[in-house]
């Protein structure tokens, strides 16, 4: 009835449009009285909307521009019992199948401050509630073919967009599309132009790789800071690995070869064929290590069985025979196919059968080239870093269950002095150079001056790997390698004991033991490949860090060298790890079975006895100069020096001023004032040091300054012993310290290497 007094105004205006809408926002509660007027307001918007899409942009416009659809939304929250929802939802059906959720989708929208968001956020909520029913709503089709699809390519737009929450949003909106899609959409997505986002996503990926690159090699940028731009970049990197690898997962052939092909294309052959020496460089290649740290993160991550065998089958090309050349691609499967015929366009293996006599036009014949060309190059390289580097992507490729039978035979490790043929034509490649690899690791842990802890670390957990894999015993040379490198750890390690963290060395051990040990026992795939790029950076000088933090890392450093070569020596001679640190805990102090009287175990503000106290003087910033007692007391690894002020009422009695640990104070006369006496406060608590989750991938250190003491005596002789009798307390802490550390420093605590290899 409304309608006969707007019979002057055109239905299909964008006037009217309006007044609808109006007249729908004055409707508080549907019931039976006013359900027909809703739904024939209902109606005329929806008649609206789809003539405005085709007839006046400005009723479209409209209707987002003030979210009409919100409209339908509230009507459902107040109709009571009115039958409205199917009627309501017939029309709303009937705007998804007229193509109007693609219309509001492909709105040229002006983006700027958070609309970008608010529009990603929007693509998302609608791939939220895709599925193979609802998917086709939103698909335009010509045919039997999808000729367009608006989420997807819109979508698409910012798939490389600055923002972190919008890229992850569009990867997880791509990933609810690949899981609903059919046929006809795997189709449109891996056909171009709408399949070069996979090209263009690995080609980004390749980017970050060459960025990652120049970081490492970056002279002039400090090394906290490198360590720093350097992990926030393979972060990035990972994060595109696992999103590729999500891709994979789906399981659809075309969607994983429009993967894995653009990877081998892109990424892993050119890296490969400069790395390995079987293509010409142009220049702009990878450097070797950040080369091996790209193609062991995409086996760790990625893997499957194609990219595994095209990468085992490049690195091993020259080693192998034709006959076992051709037994592996005779043998590979559809899923690995397509690597093979890149294989084969890159002239790296023949599409037709080899004979004996083509194999004379192989890249690589001479038997010398051989031994020394392609990965092995790089092992016997003098270059420690390329060396742990290519022999970390051999131990991936030997740990893996993905590769030819053939293929792991040349690079397995379990039982791999049995991995020969009848013939001969098989052979292990580490197995046969076993020795010569043994000997360039224990280089790298006998070299003087040593190594830093980062390298002589992985160096053992290579040596470890290959000790328990070749089933025997050291040659006499390297035997004597060895004998070297745990001589100059045991030295490093004493030399801590004179230190200013010595009496922390038992606790060190305790804390790191268990550590160390799963360390060593970590398997190739779950070992993080950043190691390799730390380690051209960790022999980068410091950042002149003096502090007493810095000490009390070197100290933990030894440590756990220490326990590396214990760990490689109980491997050598027992064939297994020792389970915990050989400790005489009967040295260490006992807390419970101490009072605050005594000095030993005196906090803040408690009474202790000043009979072994010296009188001196001490000015405090705030409360001036004061008379104070000094009491240095060890009581076996515990040592710590009080100062304490007379007691009001107790003439021996004394109140704890301050404490500080013995250990470090190195006492000092003054030269110019020989009744001062100068202490050296240690500031760095151990205890409330939160190590890094990443172990050496740790951030900025902590550089707390070093306190002082400056305490002013009766005179020289008083002053002199005062440092003599920290002196003493200190010596009587150090060699308890030392007590709890004989078993461990004693040579021979596991028994003679030599006999043990003689038997």
């Amino acid at each position: 009835m409304w309608r006969s007094l707007w019979r002057s105004i055109d239905r299909f205006s964008l006037q009217y449009f309006k007044y609808v809408i109006n007249e729908l926002r004055k409707i508080k509660v549907v019931d039976g009285h006013n359900r027909e007027l809703v739904i024939d307001l209902l109606q005329s918007i929806v008649e609206l909307v789809t003539y405005g899409d085709r007839q006046d942009p400005s009723i479209f416009e409209y209707f987002m521009e003030y979210q009409v659809l919100s409209e339908f939304v509230r009507v459902l929250k107040i109709s009571r019992n009115s039958r409205i929802e199917a009627p309501l939802l017939q029309y709303l059906n009937y705007c998804f199948s007229n193509d109007y959720i693609n219309n509001i989708i492909g709105h040229k929208f002006e983006f700027g401050g958070d609309l970008a968001l608010y529009y990603v956020s929007f693509l998302r909520a609608v791939g939220n509630k895709l599925n193979k029913d609802t998917l086709c709503l939103l698909l335009k089709v010509h045919g039997d073919a999808v000729a367009s699809f608006p989420l997807y390519e819109e979508a698409l737009k910012f798939a490389h967009h600055g923002d972190k929450m919008i890229q992850t949003a569009i990867r997880a909106l791509n990933l609810s599309i690949y899981n609903a899609s059919d046929d006809m959409v795997y189709q449109y997505i891996t056909t171009p132009p709408v399949s070069r986002y996979f090209s263009d996503m690995v080609s980004s990926l390749s980017k970050k790789f060459f960025h990652l690159d120049a970081l490492v090699h970056d002279a002039e940028m400090r090394t906290r800071q490198k360590k720093e731009e350097i992990l926030l970049e393979t972060d990035k990197i990972v994060d595109d690995l696992y999103y590729l690898k999500d891709i994979l997962g789906i399981g659809e052939s075309r969607l994983s070869r429009a993967v894995t092909e653009n990877l081998l294309r892109i990424l892993i052959v050119p890296i490969l064929l400069p790395l390995l020496q079987m293509g010409q460089s142009n220049g702009s290649n990878l450097s070797a290590v950040t080369s091996f740290y790209t193609i062991s993160c995409l086996l760790q991550v990625i893997g499957g069985k194609g990219i595994f065998n095209f990468v085992a089958e490049v690195i091993l090309y020259p080693h192998m025979t034709s006959s076992v050349r051709d037994a592996v691609q005779r043998d590979s499967t559809e899923s690995d196919g397509h690597a093979k015929s890149i294989l084969s366009e890159m002239g790296i293996v023949s599409s037709s059968h080899e004979t004996e006599g083509a194999e004379n036009n192989s890249l690589l014949t001479d038997t010398v080239s051989i031994k020394r060309s392609g990965i092995l190059a790089h092992i016997f390289s003098e270059n420690h870093s390329l060396l742990l580097a290519s022999l970390f992507l051999l131990f991936i490729l030997a740990e893996t269950k993905d590769l030819h039978p053939l293929l792991a035979q040349m690079t397995g490790l379990s039982g791999m002095q049995y991995m020969i043929d009848v013939d001969g034509s098989i052979g292990n490649l580490l197995w046969k150079h076993m020795d010569v690899i043994l000997n360039a690791l224990l280089k790298v842990l006998a070299s003087q001056p040593p190594y830093s802890i980062l390298i002589q670390w992985h160096t053992g957990w290579f040596l470890r790997k290959l000790l328990i894999c070749q089933g025997k015993g050291l040659s006499d040379h390297n035997f004597q390698l060895f004998n070297t490198s745990y001589q100059q750890s045991r030295e490093c390690l004493q030399k801590e004991l004179d230190g200013c963290w010595f009496d922390h060395i038992p606790e060190a051990f305790r804390n790191e033991w268990a550590n160390c040990k799963a360390a060593l026992q970590e398997a190739s795939q779950c070992k993080d490949p950043f190691f390799v790029l730390e380690l051209d950076v960790s022999q980068q000088t410091t950042d002149g860090d003096a502090t007493s933090y810095c000490a009390w890392q070197r100290m933990v450093d030894n440590v756990k060298v220490f326990i590396l070569h214990l760990q490689l020596k109980s491997t050598i001679s027992k064939g297994e790890l020792l389970e915990e640190p050989l400790l005489d805990s009967s040295a260490i102090a006992d807390s419970s079975n101490t009072h605050a009287s005594n000095g030993a175990s005196a906090s803040f503000g408690s009474e202790v006895g000043l009979g072994s106290g010296i009188s001196c003087r001490i000015s405090f910033s705030k409360a001036g100069i004061r008379d104070i007692y000094l009491i240095p007391v060890a009581k076996k690894t515990s040592g710590k020096v009080i100062l304490a002020e007379k007691h009001p009422f107790r003439s021996q009695r004394g109140i704890v001023l301050a404490i500080a640990p013995l250990a470090g104070l190195i006492p000092k006369i003054d030269e110019d004032h020989p009744t001062w006496l100068h202490l050296q406060i240690r500031e760095f608590e151990p205890k409330l040091y939160k190590s890094r989750v990443r172990g050496h991938r740790s951030g900025k250190s902590n550089h707390v300054a070093d306190g002082r003491w400056t305490l002013g005596f009766p005179n020289a002789k008083a002053c002199e012993a005062a440092r003599l009798s920290i002196l003493e307390e200190t010596r009587k802490q150090r060699s308890s310290v030392e007590s709890v550390l004989a078993p461990l420093l004693q040579n021979s605590c596991l028994g003679n290497l030599s006999e043990s290899e003689d038997e």
